[in-house]
């Protein structure tokens, strides 16, 4: 596996599920093997890829128990493959606490797939706990969407002092990719202060075109589908595909002068 890169914010909805979905699709279109990895026990990414959270016999929760090896609970949906959540990653989540080395369970279950794969995405909860630790820790990466509204960056400060800890403990060499700057209104000048204030303040990277809000983001998990998929020539989307080619720039899928796929062919 080429690259791992977390997609995390301790805030939630701010797209980490929505990234993680489309940024896979479009890397997937690139010809590049993808695994996604829902770390949430919400398990949305799950759920918007038509999968059933409840209904499934097994899910990360137990990978990361150590019942069952990652391959065997790996699901190829479209072009990707998932391995999925359910509600009982909670559960996981404070079984972990009382487990020697719990920072790197999932690093160790993804070992076994790191030749299977070009390319992890890791959807992390919208919380600062063991399972982002968890995600944090196996990533090479970690890009930070950034909901284009005056509190959401609040929390950015507190997410890099926890990127700052794994570097110490558990990750050195993990490497902060940047911002995406998501649900952006191009209308006016509010967003554009938010992205300029972050980058200001901490200094941070934004990564491809700011992605704006429309009402085919939300349309798109009914449908099992990402936005590549969905509205392909959507603004969206295209925010997307371009943010697919830098991405893959920076974890070394590519050559930096990879083009980005023409929208009437992705």
């Amino acid at each position: 596996m080429a690259g791992i890169l977390a997609i995390a914010n301790q805030k939630g909805g701010v797209g980490k599920t929505t990234t993680v979905h489309a940024l896979g699709t479009a890397l997937a279109v690139r010809g590049h093997r993808v695994l996604l990895v829902d770390l949430d026990p919400q398990a949305c990414l799950t759920y918007s890829l038509g999968l059933d959270p409840e209904g499934r016999g097994t899910s990360l929760h137990d990978v990361l128990a150590g019942r069952t090896p990652a391959e065997r609970v790996a699901v190829r949906v479209g072009g990707v493959t998932v391995l999925p959540a359910s509600i009982e990653l909670a559960a996981t989540e404070v079984g972990l606490l009382n487990r020697t080395g719990r920072e790197y369970a999932l690093a160790r279950a993804l070992e076994p797939l790191r030749g299977s794969f070009d390319v992890a995405l890791l959807d992390c909860p919208p919380s600062l706990g063991i399972l982002t630790i968890n995600g944090l820790t196996a990533a090479d990466a970690v890009a930070v969407p950034l909901q284009c509204e005056t509190l959401s960056h609040r929390g950015v400060g507190q997410l890099l002092e926890t990127i700052a800890d794994v570097r110490a403990f558990t990750q050195p060499d993990l490497e902060v990719l940047g911002v995406l700057a998501t649900m952006f209104d191009g209308r006016t000048r509010h967003g554009r202060e938010v992205v300029a204030d972050v980058r200001e303040r901490y200094g941070l990277d934004v990564i491809g075109p700011p992605i704006p809000r429309s009402v085919r983001f939300a349309e798109s998990p009914a449908a099992a589908r990402s936005i590549i998929e969905h509205a392909p020539t959507s603004p969206g989307a295209i925010a997307y595909r371009e943010i697919a080619q830098r991405v893959a720039v920076r974890l070394g899928l590519e050559p930096a002068v990879a083009a980005v796929p023409d929208i009437r062919t992705a």
